[in-house]
C-alpha cells in the first residue's frame, strides 16, 4: 500500500481515502505555540475585541444554547447590511472567511472552466481548486510584487484576488478593481478583503454596479475575533442566493448563537473598531521605518503585517534565529518569496522587542549593522 509521510514524519497509509484527497496538498496554517512566545506569525490582532462583544456573549451564554441558532443570522445580516448601506439579501454569513471562500469556489466556479489568481497570494485558493476539481492558471505578480491589472482582464470564468494581497500586503486601488470587473463580464470576480480595514480601499462601493462582484470579509483581523470565527460576503442577491444553496446543502447552521451576537456587537461598536485599526496601522508604519533603517526591504503594506527581506540575512536563517529567541514569524519556502518573512504587527512592546532582537541578530550573525 502506497503511503506518504505525515507532519510527524511517520508513514501515512491512505487506505480508504477518497481519490479526491489522496493527492491533495492541504493548506498549512501558521504555528499555534503551546509555550510562551511572541507570536507574530498568524496575523491576529494584538488587541482584544470590543468590551461590548464580551458583554453580548456573556448575556447570550444561557439556557438558549440548547436550541439551534438562527440559520439565516437575520439580525447580524441586517446589522452588516446597514453598516455598508446594503440590503439584507446582499449579505451572506459563514464560519470565518475561509469557509465562505470554499463556498464561493463551489458556487461560482466549475470543473472544466479555468479561473485565475496571482502566483503569489493566499495559498488556500490553490487548495480549493484542487479539492473541487477547478482548473486554474496563476498570473505572475510584477517585479514590484504588484498585481498586473491588465493581465487579469481576459474575460475569464473567474478571478480571485486578495486585496490587500497576502503575504505581500500590497493593495489594488478600487479603480483597478473596476477595470478587472469590466474586463471579465462573464465570470465572477471574487475580492478577498481580509485585511482591507488596515488601509486598503474596499470594493464594496462597486457592488450595486457589478452583479458579478463578490466581496469576502472577516471579523478575525480588524475586529479581533479570530477565535470566534465570523466571516461574511457581500454581493448581488443572485450571488448571495447561490452561496445559500451551497451552505444549505452542507450545513445550515454555520454560525452559533455566541458568534452571531458577538459579531453584531463588533459591527455596532464602530468607534472601538476604528481606534484599534488606527493603532495597529500606526505601529505597522513605525516598525517599517525602523526595519528600513536596519537595511530591510519592506514592501508597502496596507495590511496588519509587513513583508520584509534583507540582502545579507537569508530569510530561512533569520526565521530560525528569531524562533530561538522566542519570536515566531512566517516563512514561505516558495519561488520568488523564499527570501522574505511575513511579520504580523503586534503590540508596540512586541514590535520594539522584535526590532531589538533583529538588530542583535544582524550584528552578531551577519555583521550587517
Amino acid at each position: 500500500m502506497a503511503g506518504t509521510l505525515d507532519a510527524k514524519g511517520a508513514i501515512l497509509i491512505k487506505q480508504f481515502w477518497s481519490s479526491r484527497i489522496q493527492n491533495l496538498t492541504p493548506y498549512v496554517p501558521g504555528e499555534q505555540p503551546k509555550s510562551k512566545l511572541i507570536k507574530l506569525n498568524t496575523n491576529e490582532n494584538p488587541y482584544p475585541p470590543s468590551p461590548k462583544v464580551l458583554e453580548a456573549i456573556r448575556a447570550a451564554t444561557n439556557q438558549d444554547l440548547r436550541m439551534y441558532p438562527d440559520p439565516d443570522g437575520s439580525r447580524l445580516r441586517e446589522t452588516i447590511g446597514g453598516y455598508y448601506g446594503l440590503s439584507t439579501d446582499q449579505v451572506f454569513l459563514g464560519n470565518g472567511s475561509d469557509e465562505i471562500l470554499a463556498f464561493c469556489f463551489q458556487a461560482f466556479f466549475s470543473p472544466g472552466e479555468p479561473i485565475v489568481f496571482p502566483d503569489i497570494t493566499y495559498t488556500f485558493y490553490q487548495v480549493y481548486c484542487q479539492f473541487f476539481d477547478i482548473p486554474y492558471r496563476t498570473i505572475p505578480l510584477d517585479h514590484y510584487l504588484s498585481v498586473p491589472v491588465q493581465a487579469f482582464c481576459g474575460d475569464f470564468k473567474g478571478v480571485v484576488l486578495a486585496n490587500p494581497n497576502a503575504p505581500t500586503g500590497k493593495a489594488i486601488p478600487v479603480c483597478k478593481i473596476r477595470m478587472i470587473l469590466e474586463g471579465n463580464p462573464n465570470g465572477v470576480v471574487l475580492v478577498d478583503e481580509a485585511y482591507v480595514d488596515f488601509g486598503g480601499d474596499s470594493a464594496v462601493s462597486l457592488i450595486d454596479s457589478y452583479p458579478n462582484l463578490i466581496v469576502v470579509k472577516t471579523m478575525s483581523k480588524s475586529r479581533s475575533l479570530a477565535g470566534l470565527r465570523v466571516g461574511y460576503a457581500l454581493g448581488h442577491p443572485n450571488l448571495i442566493e447561490a452561496l445559500n444553496y451551497v451552505k444549505n446543502s452542507f450545513n445550515s447552521y454555520t454560525l452559533d448563537r455566541l458568534a452571531l451576537v458577538g459579531g453584531e456587537a463588533a459591527i455596532r461598536d464602530d468607534a472601538y473598531f476604528r481606534a484599534m485599526v488606527a493603532k495597529v496601522s500606526l505601529i505597522r508604519n513605525r516598525t517599517a521605518v525602523r526595519l528600513k533603517k536596519l537595511g530591510f526591504c519592506v514592501t508597502e503594506s496596507t495590511a496588519n503585517f509587513l513583508f520584509i527581506s534583507h540582502d545579507k540575512a537569508p530569510a530561512r536563517e533569520l526565521f530560525t534565529f528569531l524562533r530561538e529567541c522566542g519570536i515566531l514569524v512566517r516563512y514561505f519556502d516558495k519561488p520568488r518569496i523564499d527570501n522574505h518573512l511575513r511579520v504580523t504587527v503586534g503590540t508596540e512592546e512586541e514590535m520594539d522587542t522584535f526590532c531589538t532582537v533583529v538588530q542583535k541578530i544582524l550584528e552578531e550573525q551577519y555583521h550587517a549593522i
